[in-house]
């Protein structure tokens, strides 16, 4: 394996393994559609890579609720909206925190379209346009480490089995480099074995990469474990790893607020944190689009990518107005690009 291939970022092969994932990820069930979205998670953790398996009618019935994400509160309102008007107290369960929450999130809802909502007297109700699909069959969560090296290997170790234990997700796998090796390292590594490993080889990631390890399907609808503290493992550590269990309920509930912010997202949101207004910045291949910097030669990282860049050179004012050659510019043209496949994805 070249050098230049060895030390490719991390964020480069994370945007590779999101365009492989949506045009070749095999479901387990063949009449599932893909999602891949990218940084998303929980407060404690968040997945480079996300893979949701989704029902193709009940992703074409959440369509119906918009392109933008349903949070925690809006989710408990569209979930129990009932079908004809009812007091909003006596139409939802009891969420667990003051109803004054609730109503206000009532009345988010009906601003935007997915309940409708009444006042009666000082009674406020509602009821549905539409029941809220279950959409989401399988979450898969996915850790790039283009180098795995024994010092990234033994802190992925640790994020890995919080992940097995956890169980959030469906199926783990962390994908890397292959390095040609007889046995590639990432087996000699001290993962857990529940985990699957990608090894990518060739000049892209669009080609399929090689299952070092088959993962392990995960039962997502039992109770998880989630590991607090643990000893560091030193001759003189006696203390005892700490844990709690968490509820099915919980976990069923992230994992429909990770899959709402995964449609909204996608994985091409990258142009939001970079500079496409730069005159170097272009796409590469617009149908699985990745950042290139003419100046540099290569793709460059979103941390690189900015205003403080040194070969930051931002558009020419002629090149944002009167409609030339694009009507708000090449930067405008990008973004606006990279939404439409991400429309185009979700529909």
């Amino acid at each position: 394996m070249s050098g230049s291939r060895a030390s490719e970022p991390e964020f480069t092969f994370e945007l590779r393994v999101c365009r492989w994932a949506e045009r070749h990820w095999e479901p387990a069930r063949p009449d599932s559609c893909v999602l891949v979205a990218r940084q998303l998670g929980v407060r404690r953790r968040r997945w480079d890579t996300i893979v949701l398996e989704c029902d193709p009618d009940g992703l074409e019935r959440r369509s119906l609720f918009g392109p933008e994400r349903l949070n925690s509160d809006l989710l408990h309102v569209v979930r129990h909206a009932p079908r004809e008007w009812t007091y909003y107290r006596d139409a939802l369960p009891d969420p667990g925190y003051p109803w004054r929450y609730v109503r206000e999130a009532v009345h988010a809802a009906a601003e935007r379209d997915v309940v409708e909502s009444r006042k009666r007297g000082n009674r406020i109700e509602l009821r549905r346009h539409w029941r809220y699909p279950d959409w989401v069959r399988r979450v898969v969560a996915i850790e790039n480490k283009p180098d795995l090296d024994a010092s990234a290997a033994r802190v992925l170790a640790d994020q890995i089995e919080r992940d097995v234990a956890l169980s959030l997700a469906d199926e783990v796998w962390v994908a890397t480099h292959a390095t040609g090796d007889a046995v590639e390292p990432a087996l000699l590594e001290r993962l857990p074995v529940e985990a699957g490993i990608l090894a990518f080889t060739g000049p892209d990631e669009d080609r399929h990469p090689e299952v070092v390890w088959h993962s392990s399907s995960l039962d997502s609808t039992v109770p998880g474990t989630r590991i607090l503290d643990r000893p560091d493992g030193g001759t003189h550590d006696q203390s005892a790893a700490r844990f709690e269990y968490v509820d099915p309920d919980w976990k069923a509930e992230k994992r429909l607020e990770i899959a709402e912010r995964a449609y909204e997202r996608g994985w091409r949101a990258y142009a939001d944190t970079m500079r496409p207004d730069c005159r170097h910045f272009e796409l590469r291949d617009p149908a699985g689009p990745l950042p290139w910097c003419a100046a540099k030669g290569h793709h460059p990282t979103d941390r690189e990518c900015s205003g403080s860049c040194p070969e930051f050179s931002p558009e020419p004012p002629a090149w944002r107005t009167n409609g030339w050659p694009i009507e708000g510019g090449p930067g405008t043209a990008v973004k606006e690009l990279l939404d439409r496949q991400r429309r185009r994805r979700r529909e």
